[in-house]
């Protein structure tokens, strides 16, 4: 098999700390011997979820079998979803925000025996729906857990608790015309209506400015699928809360955020 040389678009900062946890981890575990040692998985990690590398690809890259790969994988996962902050948590942190911009995200997912749940109509594609809470600059907050694509995304906020715990901080949360009904601190744009007299004047300028603060909220979506193993989740759909909670916490300690 060929191999070649790849880089990783992320800072050493990530890659140490990382490290630091799976050695910390081992050492609580009493792991006498591992065929990588906390750095070398650490690397192996994140060229998973940041370049999307298959288990086959990174066997053969670290010289390991491709159950090994994959356990590696799953344990850093499950150990940097266990630091990922709950909504209250969450909400406490965009409290400190002048605001907050709330938008919803379709991961795609592999077909599947119970697919129904999980085709979204709107995409026209089978996915899980998480909810992406962003602060002024674009920056991600929080990630909520995964729901079947079906879901829609004031269902989806509301069932895991982020309209109820946004309004009752009184966190002033921008969001899209998906959002209208949700009533509390979050403001939606104008939605015209066949059956009702056209927007006015103010209410357009109104939607226009909504529009410039609430396309920082694309932003940070984007930066959530800058983790190619989001291109398309290959794995069970009840992984993928899994996936993106660890992925949150390693973008946070990329942009040194993370305070855990």
């Amino acid at each position: 098999m060929l191999s070649y040389r790849a880089a990783i678009p992320l800072s050493n900062h990530t890659l140490t700390r990382l490290a630091e946890l799976i050695r910390v981890r081992r050492a609580e575990r009493r792991c006498r011997w591992r065929r990588l040692d906390a750095s070398r998985q650490a690397l192996l990690v994140l060229a998973h979820l940041r370049n999307g590398d298959t288990y086959a690809r990174l066997a053969a890259g670290f010289a390991i079998g491709t159950s090994t790969a994959w356990r590696y994988v799953r344990e850093a996962i499950d150990l940097l979803a266990l630091l990922a902050d709950d909504v209250r948590a969450a909400v406490l942190r965009a409290g400190r925000l002048a605001y907050a911009i709330l938008d919803g995200t379709l991961i795609p997912i592999d077909r599947l025996a119970d697919e129904r749940p999980y085709y979204s109509g709107k995409h026209r594609r089978h996915g899980v729906n998480v909810q992406v809470l962003a602060d002024p600059a674009g920056r991600l907050v929080w990630v909520s857990p995964a729901l079947p694509g079906a879901t829609h995304d004031l269902t989806a906020a509301r069932a895991t608790g982020l309209i109820n715990a946004l309004t009752a901080a009184g966190v002033k949360t921008f969001a899209d015309k998906g959002y209208q009904g949700a009533g509390g601190s979050i403001r939606t744009p104008f939605k015209g209506h066949r059956l009702r007299p056209p927007l006015s004047r103010h209410q357009r300028s109104v939607n226009r400015a909504h529009a410039r603060i609430r396309a920082c909220g694309e932003r940070a979506v984007a930066t959530l699928k800058t983790w190619k193993i989001l291109t398309r989740l290959r794995c069970c759909p009840h992984r993928a809360t899994t996936i993106v909670q660890a992925i949150l916490v390693l973008q946070l300690i990329e942009e040194r955020r993370y305070s855990g």
